[in-house]
């Protein structure tokens, strides 16, 4: 059974400001999935609309079977979300947060103790538990937030931008965590981000949207392997649509070739790297040519002519 299902959903904001425009997609129960895309593309409205907080313009979805415009209250009871923004109370301490968390949720009070212990140890905070959450670092807060969030024995845990604003050493560990959330075979993991390591290294699959649309969506892999093991970056003094047409009459380039301002990608299925450099040098398109292996980034700048890393 699938535990997402979402059909043609879409929000228009008043003024006419069109934040998701008719997507479709599904995710199976157990699996991790990812939103991916730059700020504004339409991910948190996405999450909003699941997660009941925003009422979508057209379309439905589902949680767990459950409609979440019709059936909001069965659509919360089985779902949880980390949002963006800290919503730990820093006065209390990180014990009190749960317990609080776990009352509203209507969780049994002995169940709620042994899972916050549970929960506690999972995630590192054992020996922090009973301190104030004012005095836990900026990771310590946010792996708080994801522990109460999975306190009421959520089948669908929502992560709104989890790492987002978090400095690379926090960010390293917070990955960690959520990494070890896939032992936990009975949760469904939603997350948005438009870092590509994370979806790449913590997705089975993952969708990516751009102005408000789903313009990609299979694994990783499988939206890597389109361009081969490697590609070739051009950057051409000059006309790039005459560049990308000598490749292709050359037999170097292929249909999926673009360029994007002055740089013309050349995705290499045939081609090796070092015969492909050679053949840009006899078409004398000789300017700074670099090999690589391709990136989430190459597949969203070539769907949108825009690249993922600038846009966010």
């Amino acid at each position: 059974m699938n535990a997402i299902e979402v059909t043609k959903l879409s929000k228009t904001y008043q003024g006419g400001v069109e934040a998701v425009r008719g997507i479709d997609f599904e995710v199976a129960a157990g699996e991790v999935f990812g939103l991916l895309g730059p700020n504004g593309a339409g991910k948190s409205t996405t999450v909003g609309m699941l997660t009941t907080t925003i009422e979508p313009t057209g379309g439905s979805a589902r949680l767990a079977s459950f409609d979440v415009a019709k059936e909001p209250l069965a659509a919360r009871r089985v779902s949880s979300v980390v949002f963006q923004e800290p919503v730990i109370d820093r006065s209390l301490t990180g014990r009190r947060n749960l317990e609080i968390h776990a009352r509203l949720w209507g969780v049994e009070p002995r169940e709620a103790a042994a899972r916050i212990d549970e929960l506690a140890g999972t995630f590192g905070l054992a020996d922090l538990i009973d301190r104030p959450a004012d005095t836990f670092s900026g990771g310590q807060r946010r792996r708080l937030e994801i522990a109460r969030a999975l306190v009421s024995h959520p089948r669908v845990l929502f992560l709104d931008e989890p790492t987002v604003g978090l400095d690379p050493r926090i960010r390293a560990e917070l990955l960690e965590v959520i990494a070890s959330l896939r032992s936990r075979t009975e949760l469904t993991v939603l997350m948005t981000t438009h870092y590509l390591e994370e979806a790449e290294r913590l997705c089975d699959r993952v969708g990516i949207i751009h102005a408000g649309r789903i313009v990609a969506l299979d694994t990783p892999a499988a939206l890597l392997a389109g361009f081969g093991r490697q590609l070739v970056e051009i950057r051409v003094d000059g006309s790039v649509n005459s560049a990308l047409a000598s490749l292709r009459e050359r037999g170097v380039a292929g249909e999926d070739a673009f360029a994007v301002g002055s740089r013309v990608t050349v995705p290499l299925h045939r081609h090796s790297s070092g015969d492909a450099i050679a053949a840009i040098h006899d078409l004398g398109l000789a300017g700074a040519i670099s090999a690589r292996e391709p990136t989430l980034d190459d597949v969203y700048l070539r769907l949108t002519g825009d690249s993922l890393a600038a846009a966010a």
